[in-house]
């Protein structure tokens, strides 16, 4: 991991979501680290104030937004609030997921596929719906999206997720097409195998203390987050 010293995103603002644990909140104590404001968004208002008490207690700085991604109306009012503070934002990191549950396609049911669907995919066409104009009020405007192997595999049960995943990537370089023009770029970072609660939930029996924590994987963030980066519309593995 590159030493904080060097400030890679020093000035910068950024807004992570799902930073109340696993690779949010890694990414967001990097980010901090590395001289952002990060603007830390979940539903979970403990784990937001357990990661806000990490980068404070590294002397860095953040915002707390408790925000619940299925409720569209105040992603949009999330949006007008960072205009009116900010003025702009540089950093957008997408990585807030569910993974459902694993079952036939035939046997899910609808409210599940529903809610998977709702926030893998459709959240964050509502974050980029809101935050767009943000991003290209900065200099160097960032949009930053967690994928998966899965969203380009075929592997039973794991239907809902996979093709929320799939449908996420054609969105970022949909977007990333749409937005060049205007010095903003947009990619996906696909980070493997992690220590997470969500890995934990579709492989019940493996070893935790076997896999990665999610820190090792904030260097990609990192890359793609600063004003210098060139990729765009890539999906790149951490």
């Amino acid at each position: 991991m590159t030493s904080p010293a060097s400030k890679r995103l020093e000035g910068r603002i950024a807004l992570v979501t799902g930073a109340s644990r696993g690779i949010g909140a890694a990414v967001a104590k990097r980010y901090a680290a590395e001289g952002a404001h990060v603007i830390l968004a979940a539903r979970t208002v403990g784990g937001l104030e357990e990661t806000d008490d990490a980068i404070r207690a590294s002397g860095g700085a953040a915002t707390l937004v408790p925000l619940d991604l299925a409720e569209g109306a105040k992603i949009d009012e999330l949006g007008g609030a960072l205009f009116k503070r900010f003025g702009r934002l540089d950093i957008l990191v997408g990585n807030a997921a569910t993974l459902g549950v694993l079952t036939p396609l035939a046997h899910m049911d609808p409210p599940v596929w529903e809610t998977v669907i709702g926030l893998n995919l459709t959240a964050n066409w509502r974050l980029l719906r809101s935050m767009d104009p943000l991003l290209r009020r900065s200099a160097a405007g960032r949009a930053i999206f967690v994928t998966s192997g899965a969203a380009r595999g075929a592997t039973p049960f794991w239907g809902a997720y996979s093709v929320s995943k799939a449908a996420l990537e054609t969105l970022v370089r949909t977007y990333a097409a749409e937005v060049a023009v205007f010095g903003v770029k947009a990619n996906l970072v696909d980070p493997g195998v992690v220590r997470t609660a969500m890995r934990a939930q579709a492989f019940p029996g493996e070893d935790p203390l076997t896999l990665p924590a999610p820190d090792a994987v904030t260097d990609t963030f990192v890359a793609l987050a600063e004003p210098g980066c060139r990729q765009n519309g890539q999906v790149v593995p951490a």
